[in-house]
């Protein structure tokens, strides 16, 4: 089975690679067929969210947390 990854990219979005599987609040799933790599919004300002559209670079998001 193929490892799946999450980098929390500084000032930016939740980056997911490998196989994933997202469900919304009604356990839809959107579909991801063929995307090797995700990401979601963590600036709360995308216009898709849940997913990252950039708009964290435009709005000054800044979050660094690191690993403990």
């Amino acid at each position: 089975m193929a490892e799946v990854t999450i980098r929390v990219q500084k000032n930016g979005p939740l980056v997911i690679t490998g196989p994933v599987r997202m469900l919304d609040s009604q356990n839809r799933a959107w579909n991801l067929e063929g995307r090797g790599m995700v990401a979601l919004c963590r600036c709360g300002q995308s216009s898709l969210r849940p997913f990252c559209d950039g708009t964290h670079a435009r709005c000054g998001f800044q979050a660094d947390e690191p690993a403990r």
